[in-house]
């Protein structure tokens, strides 16, 4: 049994990280998540995904009685199986959506918005992709979307490339917030400060873990500030190979493309990590 100094804290991004971009989750990811569990490590969820989208990852992983940080950081769940969801709520950060919201609506008339309420679901005015928001969605009017804490804004701009949106947020100024921008012009929006690291080192107090016993990995630009946070520890973050130039440059390490199983990649030469401490 491995000592509390020999574990891991693993944190893993799901989208372009753990699954390929199909939804599948390759027998050689599985077997080696399972593999580091079986040893005494402790793998994380650390998605941007709310904890609802989440939870079905984390099923077929066969991950259960630990916890999840979920919505970047603004939400971590407990997984317990025996709960009718599979999961409960174990700290959720919110904030007061209204002044951002009115800022981006006056720059993005077209846009699409949403808002995950406390309990996980979603309020949004204009229609999203179906897979988007998950199950548990509504459609209301957008002055209904302003007056509520809410623990994300999700924004879709069509009209936008991911260029131009980056070239907009900065022209906002959106100082009382922390975002993250996606593949394409989608934007979440979090309450200040809040983070993918921000919820590992919450895990990381309650399990106990070494600042240096932190391992992470991911592919978008919601994961920098997860990578920065295992970099200013002595750990390790890992960008996909297929990551943008500016997440791999957040990164100390690249492993392969998620087609390529990078995950399963790296957490099978987790032992030789110990030779880099």
């Amino acid at each position: 049994m491995l000592s509390a100094d020999e574990r891991w804290l693993i944190g893993l991004d799901i989208d372009g990280t753990l699954v390929h971009d199909d939804g599948i989750l390759s027998d050689a990811v599985f077997n080696e998540v399972n593999r580091v569990r079986a040893l005494g490590h402790e793998v994380f969820i650390a998605t941007g995904r709310a904890a609802a989208n989440a939870y079905p990852v984390i099923h077929q992983l066969e991950i259960d009685k630990t916890h999840a940080v979920c919505s970047n950081g603004a939400v971590t769940i407990k997984v317990d199986r025996e709960h009718p969801k599979g999961f409960e709520l174990f700290d959720v950060q919110t904030f007061d959506p209204s002044e951002v919201l009115q800022q981006l609506i006056d720059k993005l008339p077209n846009a699409h918005f949403a808002v995950e309420d406390v309990d996980g679901g979603y309020r949004f005015h204009r229609p999203f992709p179906s897979y988007a928001l998950g199950e548990h969605n509504v459609e209301t009017p957008l002055e209904e979307l302003l007056h509520h804490p809410v623990s994300r804004v999700v924004v879709l701009s069509p009209d936008h490339d991911v260029e131009q949106f980056l070239e907009l947020m900065e022209s906002v100024g959106l100082q009382s917030v922390s975002y993250a921008i996606g593949y394409t012009a989608w934007l979440d929006i979090a309450p200040k400060g809040i983070d993918k690291g921000h919820g590992l080192e919450r895990l990381r107090q309650k399990y106990g873990f070494q600042g240096n016993r932190v391992l992470v990995m991911g592919d978008g630009r919601n994961d920098i500030e997860m990578f920065q946070w295992a970099k200013s520890l002595g750990g390790h973050a890992f960008a996909m190979g297929q990551a943008p130039e500016e997440v791999k440059m957040a990164a100390s390490s690249v492993t392969a493309s998620v087609d390529q199983d990078g995950v399963a990649q790296v957490l099978s030469s987790l032992e030789g990590l110990e030779f880099l401490q």
